[in-house]
């Protein structure tokens, strides 16, 4: 213990050079796969006029994408006692490049699809591996500024997105969005060959097919039936919609089960024994829908309602994204000395405003005065998702990492999925209601533009909502105290 506490003094928040090298690796490949969960958001217009699509059907290359990572991350903790650090990192690589490939050459919506959620399906793999290997080699004290410095690729990415896509799009064909994240996966890759090294130890798990399956059809159905909603076939009282969130549910409740009756589960939910973890958990999924589903719905509307170029919209979101690069490292660094729950009641109080006032966004509304409100929706954000992650994972013992790790990331995935889908159909389903049911004499085009505005209002009340029951949730938060240090707590009072 004492050589390990003088590495870290030595080396850093990672411990060592060789440590802080191999974060450095992963932490690139993860911040090329998260940028692509928001780089077509501004694109999709462009996308819809390519291809004649519908935004119900675009919504997909976003859905889809986040249904795959939240399908996928359950086997995560499985695969990481499994294989290598190394293997399982440029196993994930891989698939990821190569559905970047495919989606930059896509003839049509379905061939891009296909990309999507083959790069997908990469990223699944990467962040539970990045989390779990910090985890591994990041003593307690220090794990807030590790994930920190996580936190920049974690939050930056997504953020930043939007404005990369916004001037690409701007000058160039949607297609240039996957040619130029191509080479830059392909540098991971090699450089991850020849320098990554392993830092977990492998073990030899049974993987429970039972359990993979229920899975699989539990978040899938689920996510699915909340995307069918908006595609204008009978809305919520379509069989297209409640069958698969009712087999999605049941699926659920079989899988919950099974976990709880087998000695190795796919997912060892011992660990929402941990009352921190549970409301943790909570709190990450609304940040989640209300961060996807804004960073979603608002590039669209203002093109197609307020007719802004995708390069204005883009803009919008660029101080946002810098707030949120700037912001995560210090979150990290203040969660190490305060704990978690101040910082999640501000930033939560934050990102419930910013919702409030976009619900009630005009035709008249100033282009900075929108810039403004998705800046502070931002840094609400950079307070409270690093910090409550960690405050979560760092209440559970140590063999509970992977699963804690895989449980989180994929509730997390799942309900940015179904809060992107829940609010893009709660938006279309809304205007489809405005335009049948409004007495005002205007213009089919100036028609449109009123019903999107009534829909967007009607989404972003719902997300306020939402958050405002995350920040009661958070009132509850206490900082968390590692399972050995509480052990001894426990034993000197018994003493």
């Amino acid at each position: 213990m004492k050589n390990q506490d003088e590495s870290t003094q030595n080396g850093g928040t990672f411990g060592n050079k060789g440590n802080f090298l191999l974060v450095m690796i992963m932490i690139l490949g993860v911040f090329v796969a998260i940028l692509n969960e928001t780089l077509l958001n501004v694109a999709l217009s462009k996308i819809m006029d390519d291809f004649g699509i519908t935004p119900s059907t675009a919504q997909w290359l976003t859905t889809g994408y986040l249904l795959v990572i939240g399908v996928l991350i359950p086997v995560t903790a499985y695969l990481i006692q499994r294989f290598t650090t190394r293997s399982l990192f440029l196993g994930a690589m891989f698939l990821f490049t190569m559905g970047t490939f495919v989606a930059a050459i896509a003839p049509g919506i379905e061939v891009l699809l296909i990309g999507r959620l083959l790069q997908a399906a990469g990223t699944g793999l990467l962040f539970p591996l990045l989390t779990n290997v910090v985890f591994s080699i990041v003593p307690f004290e220090k794990r807030g500024s590790a994930m920190g410095t996580i936190g920049i690729v974690i939050t930056f990415a997504p953020a930043i997105g939007p404005t990369l896509s916004g001037i690409i799009v701007e000058h160039f064909s949607w297609r240039v969005l996957f040619y130029g994240v191509l080479p830059i996966a392909l540098f991971v890759i090699v450089f991850a060959y020849s320098k990554l090294k392993n830092v977990t130890e492998t073990t030899n798990p049974k993987i429970d097919l039972i359990s993979l399956l229920l899975s699989t059809l539990g978040f899938g159905g689920i996510v699915y039936g909340f995307s069918s909603s908006g595609e204008g076939h009978g809305g919520w009282s379509s069989n297209d919609v409640l069958l698969p969130i009712a087999i999605g549910i049941v699926s659920l409740v079989l899988f919950t089960w099974r976990q709880l009756a087998i000695s190795q589960p796919l997912l060892d939910l011992k660990t929402f024994k941990y009352n921190i973890f549970r409301m943790s958990t909570l709190i990450m999924m609304i940040i989640m829908m209300a961060m996807f589903s804004a960073m979603m719905l608002l590039p669209i509307f203002l093109q197609n309602a307020l007719g802004y170029s995708p390069l204005e919209a883009g803009l919008v979101m660029l101080p946002g994204g810098i707030v949120m690069g700037i912001m995560s490292p210090i979150t990290g660094r203040l969660f190490d000395k305060f704990g978690a729950k101040w910082l999640a009641l501000i930033g939560l109080g934050l990102v419930a405003n910013t919702l409030w006032q976009f619900a009630f966004i005009t035709l008249t509304t100033p282009y900075i005065k929108i810039m403004i409100f998705n800046t502070l929706l931002m840094l609400g954000i950079s307070m409270v998702m690093m910090p409550i992650m960690t405050n979560a994972l760092n209440e559970l013992p140590p063999p509970l990492y992977p699963h804690g790790t895989a449980i989180i990331s994929t509730l997390q995935q799942v309900a940015g999925a179904v809060g992107t889908a829940l609010l893009v159909s709660i938006m279309t389903n809304s205007s489809t209601r405005f335009m049948e049911n409004t007495l005002v004499k205007e213009d089919g085009a100036t028609l449109q533009i009123l019903a999107m505005i009534a829909g967007m209002k009607n989404a972003f009340l719902l997300a306020f909502g939402l958050v405002a029951i995350a920040w009661i949730v958070s009132l509850f938060i206490k900082r968390s105290v590692p399972q050995e240090k509480s052990l001894k707590i426990k034993q000197g009072a018994t003493n």
